[in-house]
């Protein structure tokens, strides 16, 4: 057994990621500010279901309270840290900037000023494929560019890289930062276009479909995620575990134990498929709303997986419609429940 201390334990991510550790019979920590940049109940709901589970701790606090944060791990001493906590979305960094600041890099630094105290067995950090930018090449590998991101967010998750970095070399925190790419399932967050293209067909509402629909994305679906960081968990980033293959770049730093790697199928979907996915998946047709692409997009997304499979054996490969099937189902549930609630008020 082992005990995981995880960040945003009851978003999207860090609810699924604690529910899969908790069932496989580990400890868990969870700690989330609880922040309002969506339904709240939501995030409550996703928390009472780990609650279940007698292994699990929950402490609310934000992760820019320094005193809270380091209360609840070292009470916790927890031998993994998995850091998902962020203020996450490309369009909200244009209307709320300062919140990106305030966790995203704040935030962050304060976990790694924990790690330095702490000393965990090993440091997991959540970025995103939104740092790659204006990289033309793809798919997108872990050794391309990203020093040009297109939007407030992408900055702040590039600069959390950076420092964590920083932080593996001095102090000899063992770091591996995953960049995900387009994570969607069940559970999932009100602002993601999964959750906001199904709430508009079923209520008979037009969506929006940004870039006029010639975009793709490289969806993963969220078991697969959780499937590939519990794998990363036991990859600890050192010399011993470096990748030595032809076909493959290591990102393993030569000057600390830090390694990047994509979290992904390497399979892009493109906007309209995705939409008639979910047209299938719901028996509904939707109204189209073309709209132009939205600051700090960018019209494709698609991962290398090579290091992810060299290090883990395991490569996402969820099918869409298998994804989107599962999430559908869990949405007419979800909304059957809050709509039972409110008459029940």
């Amino acid at each position: 057994m082992t005990h995981f201390f995880i960040t945003g334990s009851a978003g999207f991510i860090g609810h699924h990621l604690a529910r899969r550790l908790l069932a496989d019979g580990h400890e868990v920590t969870g700690y989330d500010g609880m922040t309002s940049y969506y339904d709240v109940t939501l995030k409550l709901r996703r928390n009472a279901e780990l609650a279940r589970f007698p292994r699990y701790h929950f402490v609310q606090a934000m992760l820019e309270d320094r005193a809270a944060l380091h209360r609840a791990a070292e009470q916790a001493a927890p031998e993994v840290i998995v850091h998902l906590a962020a203020q996450a979305g490309v369009r909200y960094s244009i209307e709320a900037p300062d919140t990106y600041v305030d966790s995203n890099l704040r935030g962050s630094f304060e976990i790694l000023e924990l790690a330095r105290a702490l000393q965990p067995r090993h440091l997991l950090l959540a970025s995103t494929s939104s740092v790659y930018g204006a990289n033309e090449t793809i798919p997108f590998s872990e050794s391309h560019r990203a020093d040009e991101p297109l939007s407030l967010y992408a900055a702040t998750k590039k600069g959390m890289e950076a420092m964590a970095h920083s932080y593996a070399h001095l102090f000899g925190i063992p770091t591996t930062i995953f960049r995900f790419f387009t994570v969607y399932g069940t559970w999932g967050r009100p602002d993601m276009a999964l959750f906001k293209f199904v709430d508009a067909i079923l209520d008979g509402r037009p969506i929006d479909v940004y870039g006029h629909g010639a975009m793709a994305r490289d969806f993963t679906y969220v078991d697969d995620l959780v499937e590939a960081i519990v794998r990363l968990s036991g990859v600890i980033p050192t010399e011993a575990s470096r990748v030595i293959a032809p076909d493959v770049e290591d990102t393993l730093s030569r000057n600390a134990p830090s390694r990047v790697v994509n979290i992904a199928g390497g399979h892009p979907t493109e906007l309209m498929d995705f939409i008639r996915t979910i047209e299938r998946c719901t028996g509904r047709s939707a109204a189209l709303n073309m709209m132009e692409m939205q600051p700090g997009d960018v019209p494709r997304t698609y991962a290398d997986p090579a290091l992810l499979t060299a290090l883990t054996g395991y490569t996402p490969a969820t099918p869409v419609a298998t994804g989107v099937q599962h999430f559908v189902d869990w949405y007419r549930s979800w909304r059957a429940e809050r709509a039972g609630s409110a008459a029940a008020a």
